[in-house]
């Protein structure tokens, strides 16, 4: 026998060995799992504001002892000099851990306050500015077309600096007005270059359909909010206290959304407060997002 037949029986034995497998595995009844990605888990540090208010950076080095890889500050980072930024840079790579993206006002995104947040993002290593919330919008529909063009320009000017704008949801962009949901209006009139970091529980509460809102966005979901909900009253808590994996979203599936389509590139943690001490509750979270994706 050739090379040339021998490499050929070879790949016929091996397609007829694969298909077997999974006809076997069909008589069975069981389906092929979807290989879930190794992507970074961080947290939002609102999720323990109260500790990082106090003691900034002594919080940040309770989280990577934890085993978050990632961390996201909110708004008052803003206030920060460059001096201090540089600090806390010094900490992020100490411990080995990174700050992709932080969390602004709505008035960041104005040609006057940008360059300051563009300057502190660089520093700390961040590569995404997302606008925390568009804060009150009023117009209507018309009014969340005005959020839209802030972000497509904040896009035009960070985009040539190799970082992005995004969008954090809340309940609010998901509920309609004139048949309209303003997540929609957003995500139709920004470039895909912007990231729609996705808010999970707010959309759980507002009754969307996280699979079909990441499937409808491919590619622009590039970080999730691990916020659950639940209205339901045998649960451990009510509302937004309920722990990651308590509540009502299909986390498994939103995973496997995420990562096959919505392009997914690392997750953050956030809780509004529970029925433990934030820092306990962001320990037990994680515990809970390492179990269910072992």
């Amino acid at each position: 026998m050739s090379n040339q037949q021998t490499n050929s029986y070879l790949s016929r034995r091996s397609f007829l060995s694969l298909a077997g497998a999974a006809s076997a595995s069909l008589a069975l009844g069981t389906i092929p799992t979807f290989a879930a990605k190794k992507l970074p888990i961080g947290i939002e540090l609102y999720a323990v504001r109260d500790e990082l208010q106090k003691d900034l950076m002594g919080t940040v080095r309770k989280v990577a002892q934890m085993g978050y890889e990632v961390v996201e500050f909110y708004s008052p980072y803003t206030q920060w000099t460059t001096d201090y930024a540089k600090e806390v840079r010094k900490l992020l790579d100490e411990l080995k851990i990174k700050c992709l993206s932080t969390h602004n006002s709505a008035n960041v995104f104005t040609p006057e306050n940008l360059p300051k947040a563009i300057e502190l993002n660089q520093i700390i290593g961040s590569k995404t500015l997302v606008m925390a919330s568009a804060g009150r919008v009023e117009g209507g529909l018309d009014g969340w077309k005005g959020v839209a063009a802030k972000l497509t320009a904040a896009q035009e000017k960070l985009k040539p600096l190799g970082m992005r704008a995004g969008f954090h949801n809340h309940k609010t962009e998901f509920m309609p007005i004139d048949g309209k949901r303003p997540m929609d209006i957003l995500a139709a009139n920004t470039p895909k270059d912007v990231t729609l970091q996705f808010d999970v529980g707010t959309a759980v509460e507002a009754g969307a359909d996280c699979i079909a809102w990441i499937n409808s966005n491919p590619g622009r979901i590039r970080s999730l909010h691990l916020k659950d909900w639940t209205g339901a009253d045998n649960k451990p808590d009510k509302g937004y206290r309920v722990l990651f994996g308590e509540g009502d979203a299909p986390w498994k599936e939103i995973f496997k959304a995420a990562e096959a389509k919505g392009g997914a590139e690392y997750y953050l943690m956030e809780q509004e407060g529970s029925r433990f001490g934030s820092l306990e509750t962001a320990e037990k979270c994680l515990a809970t997002y390492k179990k269910m994706r072992a």
